[in-house]
């Protein structure tokens, strides 16, 4: 009968405001398994993805402790930046899959799977974070993956299926290594919390961290800091990410980029809080910082001699992942909040930035920089929107990277300043291998059009993603700061 009880107050949930956030985008997923007409599905899975974000804009006035979902100010504002960046993705791939279906890089037949794996891929997301059971987290970043591997493998090239498999083993890889930290976990919990849902809920284990076993709760940080640092792109757990971005459609780098990194490194700062609570466990911070910092050092470096454009962005991904993770790992209200705002700006940076490299790809007929010059000379939209985006993610001024960097080299600083140099060095020559490609993308003499100019209208997208992000920079509203410094004060 308790079960039963159980089972019945876990439907009810998934009827309220949260549960609706991620049936809308899992039920959508399901029709449009059933949705032959392409122009029909495309308007489909852009109006839903937008309810979804609709949705989510309420969550933080509903807050939620429940058998099944989590909403607290953390899993609201991520829950809300990832279906923003599902939503502007979706009104960009509308039109962006026709035309690779059109030019035959994309078999027809395969936009309504295309379609349905995206709503899948965004509704599991969402679940992730906002499941306050710890399995249920591991279960839905398993399933996104398992539907963005199929993604990546859609164009049926030989380096498509490659980079495909390439993913499926190596995160499957790591999120077995999350599923054993899981397992460890609950049976830390076990002993204090007694078996059961309680010693799986996120909402429970802080509170009842500090009387763990130390010695099971670190094997547990330390095989779920792995398998979800795979998930996050950080090193030596990144290889999957280059190809599956430079492979895969172009779409789903900008979401790649924008959710799976983040729910991630979102389970990590979780996990942190618990190992900060217990006495007696190892200090969570200095492996945290060490994958991030390791991150931006061999992303950096590794931008130079990159010569395919997707593949270079990806680099350019695991940088900035690690930028953020060296953030949480640094602890306190202040690294917090820096590293918060770095993962949001880089989030909405780095969409636009895929969205202009998307149009470029298509407009040229290829993704080598050696195709695609000039940008600015024939096609000044692109070129302009293309050329902010990159200086935005070179985190230069006036947009907000500048900024959410500043505060990490600040927080630097203060706690550990022996590793300001190496940091600094990382974000420097990054900044500059961006700098370079900016003026071998945008500048110099243009190359051949082998595809149709996007129009105005294809990059409203990608400017409301860089709006946001420079108004972030220029001047913070005092909302938007007090949010974000909630956020940071009441996070682990």
């Amino acid at each position: 009968m308790n079960e039963l009880r159980i089972i019945i107050g876990m439907l009810r949930e998934l009827f309220s405001l949260p549960g609706l956030v991620v049936v809308v985008p899992l039920a959508t997923a399901a029709w449009l398994s059933f949705v032959t007409d392409a122009r029909r599905g495309a308007w489909i899975n852009a109006g839903a993805a937008t309810l979804a974000f609709l949705l989510a804009c309420a969550l933080p006035w509903e807050p939620t402790t429940g058998t099944l979902l989590l909403v607290e100010p953390l899993a609201a504002h991520m829950a809300i930046l990832t279906s923003f960046i599902g939503m502007s993705t979706a009104w960009f791939s509308r039109d962006y899959i026709a035309v690779e279906a059109t030019e035959g890089r994309l078999d027809p037949m395969r936009l309504r799977d295309y379609h349905a794996l995206f709503q899948t891929y965004l509704g599991f997301m969402l679940l992730a974070l906002l499941s306050n059971n710890v399995p249920g987290t591991w279960g839905s970043i398993e399933a996104a993956t398992i539907a963005s591997v199929l993604v990546v493998g859609l164009p049926r090239t030989a380096a498509a299926v490659e980079a495909s498999w390439k993913q499926l083993l190596i995160c499957g890889v790591g999120i077995s290594m999350a599923f054993f930290g899981t397992t460890l976990l609950y049976l830390a919990a076990v002993p204090v919390l007694g078996s059961g849902l309680p010693a799986m809920s996120w909402s429970q284990l802080p509170a009842a961290a500090p009387a763990f076993p130390a010695a099971m709760l670190n094997l547990a940080f330390v095989f779920m800091l792995l398998g979800y640092g795979t998930k996050a792109g950080l090193v030596p757990l990144h290889a999957w990410m280059p190809d599956a971005h430079a492979e895969g459609p172009t779409p789903v780098s900008a979401v790649l980029s924008g959710s799976i990194l983040n729910v991630a490194l979102f389970v990590i700062l979780r996990l942190r809080g618990l190992l900060d609570a217990n006495p007696d466990a190892i200090a969570p911070g200095p492996p945290i910082m060490a994958l991030g910092l390791a991150s931006v050092l061999l992303a950096s470096f590794s931008l130079w001699p990159r010569r395919d454009v997707k593949r270079f962005f990806a680099f350019s991904t695991i940088e900035q992942s690690g930028v953020a993770a060296f953030a949480f790992g640094l602890g306190g209200a202040a690294a917090t909040f820096a590293g918060l705002l770095h993962l949001t700006l880089h989030t909405l940076t780095k969409a636009a930035v895929f969205q202009c490299v998307g149009r470029a790809v298509q407009l040229k007929g290829g993704q080598n920089f050696t195709d695609i010059g000039g940008l600015l000379v024939r096609h000044r939209a692109l070129g302009l929107t293309l050329a902010a985006g990159i200086v935005a993610v070179a985190g230069l001024p006036p947009f907000g990277l500048f900024a959410s960097e500043f505060l990490v080299l600040l927080a630097t600083v203060r706690e550990l300043p022996w590793l300001v140099a190496p940091l600094a060095l990382g974000l420097v020559v990054g900044g500059w291998a961006l700098a370079m490609r900016l003026i071998s993308l945008c500048l110099g003499p243009p190359t051949p059009d082998r595809g149709a100019a996007p129009g105005w209208i294809a990059l409203v997208p990608a400017w409301v993603h860089l709006a946001v992000v420079l108004v972030l920079g220029l001047a913070m509203p005092g909302r938007v700061a007090a949010w974000f410094a909630a956020i940071a004060e009441a996070a682990p």
